[in-house]
């Protein structure tokens, strides 16, 4: 079975079923080898506007067009 056949009805379950099956896939996830896990302890690099030059105002221009 693939994705574009199982979205469609799960797009239509309620919020609570929505989270269980988050939490069934998650915890399926995590029982496979295939997958690397995260690590306790280590540090991740992750990419983030927040000290980038003019970030801050590109931001607020957008939220203000969106406001009008």
């Amino acid at each position: 079975m693939t994705l574009s056949e199982i979205l469609p009805s799960a797009l239509l379950l309620p919020a609570a079923d929505k989270l269980r099956l988050i939490r069934y896939l998650a915890v399926d996830i995590d029982n496979e080898d295939s997958v690397a896990p995260l690590e306790h302890g280590r540090t991740y690099a992750l990419q983030s506007p927040q000290f980038e030059e003019g970030a801050a105002e590109a931001l607020m221009g957008v939220l203000e067009s969106n406001q009008h």
